[in-house]
């Protein structure tokens, strides 16, 4: 195994490395870039297969021991990167403590971490039952990453552990679903100076979306929200809107937004679409893109207690507002283990992610795989 001081210096130069590779939705031929750089990290190690899959044009990567399609325990990250307007943002620097840069939190500083655990217990024990699966879409909800692998390719694990929520010692224990729902509505066109003569769409729709608001609203707490205490009730809100208008004098005849739903148990996909659809009224249309039902994650215990043991702190079972690629593994009652290094400012050009917090971690992950598979 490496010195603290090599794994340091590894774990900075492949985080930037990765920062520097834009694999964001827009650019495929980037995010096939950032596969082949971490392939020419992994090809070298005795006794593992790599495999390729697509689906949709994303690629995914998965790394396994000779002979073991379902390794006991699996890594699982992701390395497609939010989109900047800002093209050349995607650099990083080192700070106070912290490589900042767009992705380092989201996650390439952990993929970094995966890798090189994957590289160190494979070079030591050869043939040992770990894995990794990297995908290149989980940014825009997963289905062609883990759901395709999980569903079609009947990827399985005993353990994934996905370092993609919570913090280090903040351990998720459930998520909240997720609806992505475009609203659709129509209205006749006409010139801006007679808006007597139209019906805007992009009026109606604001009046049917500030209703939908007003609804959600009874549901926020009275008190503060501390976030990982008080946010466990259903939020809505709206992420893009447009019409077809090229024209700034013309009324829009269809105008349309997407809203972005999260919701904790009791509520349901279907119960949550159910509402939205009489809220909204038969005048709008719904287009659901995305969906997924709350999570509920069973991280091992032996994790836990390895965290805290090193940490020295309480761990803290988490609920969390976002999602993960960790339900479509939960479907086959795989536990998942979802805890990170320390980060912040994600999705902002500004994103960081803690060193020491990562040489934590990977303290965490290669005791918990020692302790797991005794090899």
């Amino acid at each position: 195994m490496p010195t603290v001081e090599e794994l340091q210096s590894r774990l900075i130069s492949l985080t930037r490395d990765l920062v520097m590779i834009p694999s964001t939705e827009s650019r495929p031929e980037e995010r096939k870039r950032c596969f082949e750089f971490l392939h020419n990290h992994i090809d070298c190690l005795p006794g593992v297969q790599i495999d390729y899959r697509e689906c949709n044009g994303h690629q995914s990567m998965i790394v396994r021991p000779d002979g073991i399609e379902a390794p006991e325990i699996l890594l699982c990250g992701h390395l497609d990167v939010i989109e900047h307007p800002q093209p050349d943002c995607y650099h990083s620097t080192v700070k106070q403590g912290r490589i900042i840069g767009p992705g380092t939190g989201d996650m390439k500083g952990q993929n970094a971490i995966l890798v090189e655990l994957l590289c160190a217990f494979h070079t030591k024990h050869p043939g040992i039952s770990l894995g990794l699966a990297l995908t290149s879409d989980e940014e825009r909800g997963g289905a062609d990453g883990v759901r395709y692998l999980c569903e079609e390719e009947n990827l399985r694990c005993g353990t994934a552990i996905i370092p993609d929520g919570g913090s280090l010692n903040d351990i998720t224990i459930e998520e909240k679903g997720v609806i992505h729902v475009r609203v659709t509505c129509k209205g006749h066109e006409a010139h801006g100076a007679r808006p007597w003569l139209g019906n805007n769409a992009l009026e109606l729709l604001m009046e049917r979306l500030t209703i939908l608001n007003q609804h959600f609203a009874k549901y926020w707490p009275d008190k503060p929200i501390e976030e990982q205490v008080n946010h466990w009730f259903p939020t809505c809100c709206m992420t893009m809107c447009q019409t077809e208008n090229k024209q700034p004098n013309r009324i829009p005849a269809t105008a349309w937004a997407v809203m972005d739903i999260r919701f904790p148990p009791t509520h349901s996909v279907d119960k949550m679409l159910e509402e939205i659809a009489d809220i909204l009224g038969a005048d709008c249309i719904l287009e659901p893109l995305m969906t997924a039902e709350p999570t509920h994650l069973d991280p091992d215990q032996l994790f836990c207690e390895i965290t805290e043991q090193i940490t020295g702190s309480p761990v803290r079972h988490v609920r969390a507002s976002g999602g993960s690629d960790s339900r479509f593994f939960r479907q086959y009652n795989i536990p998942v283990n979802l805890s990170r290094p320390l980060v912040g400012n994600l999705h902002a050009i500004d994103e960081w992610i803690d060193i020491n917090s990562m040489l934590t971690y990977y303290k965490i992950c290669e005791t918990y795989i020692k302790q797991k598979l005794q090899p």
